[in-house]
Parts: C-alpha cells; sequence; structure tokens
C-alpha cells in the first residue's frame, strides 16, 4: 500500500499539530524493537533452522487457524456493512459541526492510493494465472470456465472483504481520534471496552506492541515481495541475474534511498512522489488495456463483478473442509494467507484512512472505503490478469508451464512481453516497483514511529529512520530464511494476536455507537419535551391573553369596568354561554 504523509485542506485542522517535539513511548518501542530485531537476528544467523521453523509452522499453526481467520474476516464485511447501513451511519466522525479536512474529490484520491501498492503489482498477473492454472481442488470446469473461477477467486482475495479488514481499524480509530479527541494510537480505539484507566495502561501497551510488529512485518512482507519481482525484472531485462545477494542489495538499496528522503523531510516530495506512483500505475494499466484485448477486458471486468456478487457467500466461508490435504495447503497458501496478511497491514492503512476521514460521517467512510480501493482494484486485476488469461485461452499461452507451473515472480514481464513495446513497459513496471517501495518504507515508517511516540503526529526524524532500518532488517531476514513461503508465514503469524484486537475494536465500536445513539435519543426527547412545555405555556398564555381582550372589549360596551357593579359582574354578557 502506498499512503502519502497528508496536510489537510482545512487550516483550523491543521493549527490542531503539536509544536511540542514528540517523545518516544519505550513502554512500546523497546518490547517491539528487541522481538522484531531478534527474530531477524534468529533468522540471519540460522537460516536452514528458522526455514524449517517456517515450514513446520507453515503445516501446523496455519492449518489449524485458517478456519478463524475466514470466520473473522467474514464477520468484518458483515460489522462493514452493518455500521454503513444501520442507524449509526449518520454519526460524525468529528464534532457535530465538523466540516470534511479534505474535498471528496482529494479524499476518493487518496482512498485510491492506499489501495495501489506493491501487492497489485506482485499479484496483478500471477493471481489470476495460478487459480487458472492450479485451482482450488474444489473447482472444475472447461478452461474459459476455469478463467473465470480465477479472476473470481482473485476478486475475492482483494475484494470487500480486505477492505472491510481496514474499515474495522480505521472506523474504530477515527472514531477515537476525531471524535474523542484521542492521540492517534491504537489503545484508544478500544478505549470504550476497558475503559481509559486501562487503555492508558500496562493492556494499551499491549496493544500498542502488538500494532507495531503486525504492521513491522506486514510491511516487511510487501517490501520482500517488491524486491522479489525488482530482481526477476532485472533478470527478465537482461541486467542482472536474479538470486539472494541481490535481493538483499535492493533492500538495502532502496531503503537508503527511503532514509535520505525521511532525513531530508521532503514530505511535500513524497505526496508529489506518491501522487506519481498512482499516475505510473494508471499510466500502465492504460498501455495494457489498449494494447491488449480491450473489448474483451472490459467485457470481462463487467462479468466478473456479476459472478463475484453471486458467489461471494459461498467464497465467504469456504475453508475447503472436503478436498483433504491438498485443499488445505491451497488455503493456507491463499486465502489463510490473504487475510492474515491484510490483518497484519490494517494498522498501517487503518490508520492513513483515519487520519483522512475527519469530517465524514460513518456511511460516508463505509461507503467510500468500500467503494472506490475496490472498484480500481478489479479493474486492475481484469486488465492485467485479464491479459494473462486471455493469452493463455486465445493468445497462443506460454505463461503457464506444461507441468502447470506459473513464474509468479515474472509473470508480469512474461505478459508484458508479448505486447507491443514490451521491453519499454518491463521498464516501468520495475520503475513503479521501486518507487513504490520507497513511498511504502517512508510512509510506513512514518505510522511505526506514531504509534512508538504515543501517537505524536510529527515523530522525530531518527525514530523513523530507525524504524525504516528494522523493517528493511527484517524483510531481508526473510528473504534469507526462505524467500516468498516465509514471507507468507510471517504475515499470518503476525496477524494473529492483532486479530484479538480487532475483535476487541469491534466490540469497542458498538458500544461506543450504541451509547451515543442513546444519548442522542435522550437529547432529542429532551429538546421535544422543553418544545412542548413551551408550547403549552405559549399556548395557555395566548388563550389567557384572547379572554382578557374580550373581557375588555365586553366592559367598554357595557359603558365601563364590569367589576365595579357586582351585581351587573353577575349577570351574563349577552354571548356568553
Amino acid at each position: 500500500m502506498t499512503t502519502p504523509e497528508v496536510q489537510s485542506d482545512d487550516p483550523a485542522e491543521r493549527a490542531t499539530v503539536p509544536a511540542a517535539p514528540s517523545r518516544v513511548a519505550w513502554r512500546v518501542f523497546a518490547p517491539a524493537a528487541v522481538l522484531i530485531v531478534l527474530l531477524a537476528g534468529l533468522a540471519v544467523a540460522f537460516p536452514a533452522r528458522a526455514e524449517r521453523t517456517v515450514e513446520l509452522l507453515q503445516a501446523d499453526v496455519i492449518g489449524a487457524f485458517g478456519w478463524y481467520y475466514v470466520l473473522i474476516v467474514a464477520g468484518f464485511v458483515v460489522f462493514a456493512l452493518w455500521m454503513g447501513l444501520s442507524r449509526f451511519g449518520d454519526i460524525m466522525l468529528g464534532p457535530d459541526d465538523a466540516r470534511p479536512a479534505f474535498s471528496l474529490g482529494s479524499w476518493f484520491s487518496m482512498l485510491f492510493a492506499a489501495g495501489m501498492g506493491i501487492g497489485l503489482v506482485f499479484w496483478g498477473v500471477a493471481e489470476p494465472l495460478n487459480h487458472f492454472a492450479q485451482p482450488r481442488p474444489s473447482a472444475s470446469g472447461t478452461p474459459a470456465q476455469l478463467a473465470e473461477t480465477a479472476m473470481v477467486q482473485t476478486y475475492m482475495h482483494w475484494g470487500v472483504h480486505a477492505w472491510s479488514v481496514y474499515v474495522v481499524v480505521g472506523l474504530a480509530l477515527a472514531y477515537a481520534v476525531h471524535r474523542r479527541g484521542r492521540p492517534v494510537s491504537m489503545r484508544w480505539a478500544i478505549e470504550p471496552l476497558v475503559g481509559e484507566r486501562r487503555a492508558a495502561g500496562a493492556l494499551g501497551d499491549v496493544v500498542d506492541v502488538v500494532a507495531v510488529v503486525g504492521t513491522v512485518f506486514g510491511l516487511a512482507t510487501s517490501l520482500g515481495l517488491g524486491v522479489l519481482q525488482i530482481s526477476g525484472g532485472l533478470d527478465h531485462l537482461g541486467v542482472v541475474p536474479a538470486s539472494t545477494g541481490l535481493q538483499v542489495g535492493l533492500v538495502i538499496g532502496i531503503t537508503a534511498v527511503a532514509t535520505v528522503s525521511v532525513v531530508s523531510g521532503l514530505d511535500r516530495g513524497l505526496k508529489w512522489l506518491s501522487n506519481v506512483n498512482v499516475g505510473l500505475a494508471g499510466t500502465l494499466m492504460a498501455c495494457v488495456l489498449v494494447l491488449g484485448p480491450t473489448l474483451f477486458l472490459l467485457r470481462e471486468f463487467v462479468q466478473s463483478i456479476g459472478v463475484y456478487l453471486s458467489r461471494i457467500v459461498p467464497l465467504s466461508f469456504n475453508v475447503s473442509a472436503f478436498t483433504g490435504v491438498e485443499g488445505e495447503a491451497w488455503q493456507a497458501a491463499w486465502t489463510t494467507f490473504y487475510w492474515g496478511w491484510w490483518i497484519s497491514w490494517a494498522p498501517f492503512v487503518g490508520v492513513f484512512i483515519a487520519r483522512i476521514s475527519r469530517g465524514r460521517t460513518v456511511r460516508e467512510f463505509v461507503v467510500g472505503v468500500l467503494g472506490v480501493p475496490v472498484l480500481a482494484t478489479f479493474l486492475w486485476f481484469s486488465v492485467l490478469g485479464g491479459t494473462a488469461l486471455h493469452t493463455e485461452l486465445w493468445g497462443g499461452g506460454g505463461l503457464v508451464g506444461p507441468d502447470g507451473a506459473v513464474d509468479t515472480t515474472n509473470a508480469l514481464f512474461d505478459m508484458l512481453a508479448s505486447l507491443p513495446g514490451g521491453v519499454v513497459l518491463a521498464a516501468g513496471a520495475v520503475l513503479l516497483i521501486g518507487l513504490f517501495f520507497v513511498t511504502s518504507a517512508d510512509s510506513g515508517s512514518f505510522v511505526v514511529a506514531m504509534l512508538t511516540t504515543g501517537g505524536h503526529p510529527s515523530p522525530r526524524t531518527w525514530i523513523r529512520v530507525a524504524w525504516a532500518g528494522v523493517t528493511a532488517l527484517l524483510a531481508a531476514a526473510l528473504l534469507v530464511a526462505g524467500g516468498l513461503v516465509t514471507l507468507q508465514t510471517a504475515a499470518i503469524l503476525t496477524a494473529l494476536p492483532f486479530s484479538v484486537v480487532m475483535l476487541a475494536m469491534v466490540a469497542s465500536t458498538v458500544r461506543a455507537f450504541r451509547a451515543e445513539h442513546h444519548a442522542t435519543l435522550v437529547a432529542e426527547r429532551l429538546a421535544q419535551r422543553e418544545l412542548l412545555a413551551q408550547a403549552i405555556g405559549e399556548g395557555v398564555a395566548a388563550e389567557r391573553e384572547r379572554v382578557a381582550r374580550a373581557l375588555d372589549v365586553r366592559r367598554a360596551g357595557r359603558g365601563g369596568p364590569r367589576d365595579a357593579d357586582p351585581a351587573a359582574a353577575a349577570r351574563p354578557v349577552d354571548g356568553d354561554a
């Protein structure tokens, strides 16, 4: 994901940034850093043993929790839709009179940027091809049917479910920060559930440590994927053969560039670079759309959305229970990996979308987060993955090996090579991945630094540099310990503890929203009673005044005050009932 540092369009919002320098929250920083460095050091010092440990965890632990990930992520989808469609949708993320911090167009643009990143470039071609060549064990049909199923399965992994995970964290944090005035820290997202004292104490420290560790492992996974693909692209272009040494060197070199950007404080430059990333990705997609089977891609995009919607419920709960060991292996390699990866990324992306959503209602937040990024992602896969599937079905093939194997790392470059100007497109893709690496490392270190300084919006430079280095060390260690499988396993395992935090966030958000809704109803009833009492009082006063005026008129007609003659006062006046 690419999450550029942002500055509100609202001067009042910008003025809320404190001028005091950030201070390290050592109870969060120290345990998180020690744990991450220790794991990375062990992987580098004992790579063979680390690889065996990863294989053991991949086979046992991940297989045991696959059903759990499927269940909770499906629950997150239900939660996100409930928040957006229910009475809670009118709650404002900010004061009642808050205006959106960004215009609607800028907000949508940044949500789109948050959804674009290394992962989309890495899997844009590789995942649909893998599902086509080696489908889920329960899938069957003609090649065309398998291609359709492959695209729908890809939509499943990257669509509403992924972004519902981000809604859980982003919504809870946005409410805490903008509505309740809390710092940008995960601990405050569960305050309505555990109370202020526990959130500020040891329990809050544990929550922030878990969020930091999960975020760093999620970042390391994405950076590792990016390095794998950059090395594959350089090999494909004939620049330098791919190797583990090259990959580690790329991690060090690109992280050094990101560190320079951190030290220089070129925040405007980073934001500009992030916009360049999105523009370059859009250009690459447009080139493939125009140079590839354009009409087929547009038709396939529309059709795949329909098939995805028709199958979303059974796919949401499919855990390959009746396909034996083969099904368990497929589940662990794909769906379980993705759900774990999204959960490990949730603090990072959640912080970003929370920061940019001040002044939005809950309904606007849910519709925006589940709308624009999901549709943009579907279009990306339909264009790049659809071109690869069209090549396999009707274009002569060559992207899938005779044994059904797909070169996951080089699939993008192999597909681009089949198009006119493939070398230029491949070079552009390598540049795109490198830029995504720089912006992800920079913005990722910013978010982690913010979490380890108690939610300070402007953490000190040395803290950001330290976390950029730790993330790079971890990515290099995971590559040395086993490459792609190790990266996937790390993402799944580190997501496990944070998934518990996310369940607490769901309960906390529901409790807070119910309390606010109840308070709103009570306030409305009190206001209605006051208005009713005021109306009754005004009505009684008006009636008294009318009667008084009528009596005055009658008295005037009799030539004087009626009360002066008790006998006259006792006699009825014409018209009296």
